[in-house]
């Protein structure tokens, strides 16, 4: 039986849990941002209405309120945004114990076992799930239905909001073959920009592309876009409850308004490793590795670096310090930078972890430093304990425990 993959994406969703915390807003344009009070803050998400106006997400808010001067700014506000994705999330479990996230608002559903159990097909159980997320929670979605992750992912990104798409095997390509390859999941600029030159413009060229060729050009990615043009997989969709070991563990961050030197910016990264180092050691792992990336304000442009550390570690400081001299390779201030993203790579079991001599005593004490903060902040929340130096601006105010928040994601 081939399978039937479902990609629900909560539409606008920081926008849409705000304009249910404020109902005095409905029927006007809003957006959310870090500081509403700051004219060079920036737009982290906006209503459909904004969206219409021509608000942009990642824009200052003055040129958001040139665009559209009657739309309405409301800072985030986080412990909301994940209460809503597990209520969400616990919808979606009642339809098939197959559910894996991607970020707060989306996720993928293997439904193909349950299709018997509820008597109906792909799109109808879509539907079911639509409508049961809008009755008891106010949010609408945007599903995708089809034979592959990719796919379905494609077919939620189709018509918004509160849709169902279907993208069979026997008509997929009728519908997405004249798209650009850009459009598939792991097709991002710099790898569409390669195809073009190669003159492939279209997924439907893509899926007709020479395989020698493509791996000439991409090496070991050839095989993996070219399946993805042909809707070819063989990745399963997560249980829900999975609790595999993570590959990595990163936390990112659009800052309330651009960072314009090193001060600005180790103030976030030291904040972003913190949140990494907590992460890891509830994992009970530790880092070889660490990952930096960046935004450009200026131009949007992504850049990244990484480099391998001394000695496995699951402490903020070496974090930190490791992704703060890895800027140089990347970026030079005073060009403003509008996002950050702090990671922890090759990651290994922190129980069989070696410790140096010379530096066991440091690690140790540290150990025991963080495991105290760690404590504090469990029964006190994230925010009950932090560094000193976090005080000072109000850069790294926004982030928060429980997830990841990448606003050019939304």
């Amino acid at each position: 039986m081939e399978k039937v993959i479902l990609h629900c994406d909560l539409n606008n969703f920081y926008a849409s849990v705000e304009q249910k915390m404020h109902p005095e807003y409905d029927g006007m344009p809003l957006a959310v941002c870090g500081n509403p009070e700051v004219r060079h803050g920036i737009v982290l998400a906006k209503n459909m209405l904004a969206k219409a106006a021509g608000v942009a997400t990642g824009e200052a808010i003055w040129i958001s309120r040139k665009k559209c001067p009657g739309i309405v700014f409301v800072p985030p506000h986080y412990d909301e945004y994940v209460r809503y994705s597990k209520e969400v999330f616990g919808i979606y479990t009642e339809f098939t114990d197959r559910v894996e996230s991607f970020g707060l608002d989306e996720c993928w559903l293997d439904v193909t076992g349950s299709l018997r159990l509820f008597g109906c097909g792909g799109k109808e159980l879509a539907d079911r799930i639509r409508e049961t997320v809008k009755a008891r929670t106010g949010l609408t979605i945007s599903v995708g239905v089809s034979f592959t992750k990719v796919l379905a992912k494609l077919g939620s990104d189709l018509k918004k909001s509160d849709a169902t798409v279907v993208l069979d095997r026997e008509h997929y390509m009728e519908k997405i073959g004249s798209l650009p390859p850009s459009d598939l999941i792991m097709i991002g600029g710099s790898t569409a920009k390669k195809l073009e030159v190669l003159g492939i413009r279209t997924i439907r060229a893509l899926a007709a592309a020479d395989r020698g060729l493509l791996r000439d050009r991409f090496g070991i990615i050839a095989d993996k876009i070219s399946d993805a043009a042909r809707g070819v997989e063989n990745e399963e969709v997560r249980l829900y409850y999975d609790k595999r070991a993570p590959k990595s563990v990163s936390h990112g961050t659009t800052t309330p308004r651009d960072m314009t030197n090193e001060e600005d910016f180790s103030i976030v990264v030291y904040a972003l490793a913190e949140l990494v180092a907590m992460r890891l050691r509830r994992y009970g792992m530790c880092a070889e590795g660490v990952g930096l990336s960046v935004r450009e304000a200026e131009t949007l442009r992504h850049k990244s670096a990484q480099c391998t550390l001394p000695s496995a570690t699951s402490n903020a400081s070496d974090i930190a310090k490791s992704a703060l001299a890895l800027l140089p390779k990347i970026h030079a201030f005073p060009a403003p930078l509008r996002a950050v993203t702090v990671a922890a790579t090759r990651l290994t079991d922190g129980s069989v972890t070696q410790l140096s001599f010379f530096d066991a005593e440091k690690d140790e004490r540290e150990d025991r430093l963080d495991k105290s903060i760690d404590s504090i902040r469990t029964k006190y929340g994230y925010k009950s304990v932090g560094r000193g130096l976090m005080l000072k601006n109000d850069l790294a105010t926004n982030l928060h425990e429980e997830d990841d928040f990448l606003p050019f994601k939304r």
